[in-house]
């Protein structure tokens, strides 16, 4: 029983001082699938409508 109680010891410490890099591991995972997705993604060409110049409100708002 001793050695079961050891075993066990060991095996829930290793788990609990890897859990953090198991996380990030997965999360650097979840990063780099989303930036693939991102560079796959089609960019819009810019549109006359959305390009538009300075407005007397944008100047005010600015000082």
């Amino acid at each position: 029983m001793n050695t079961f109680l050891g075993y066990l010891t060991v095996l829930i410490l290793a788990a609990v001082l890897s859990a953090p890099a198991f996380a990030g591991y997965v999360r650097e995972r979840r990063i780099d699938r989303q930036l693939r997705a991102a560079e796959r993604r089609p960019v819009p060409a810019p549109t006359s409508r959305s390009r538009r110049g300075l407005a007397a409100h944008d100047v005010a708002r600015a000082v």
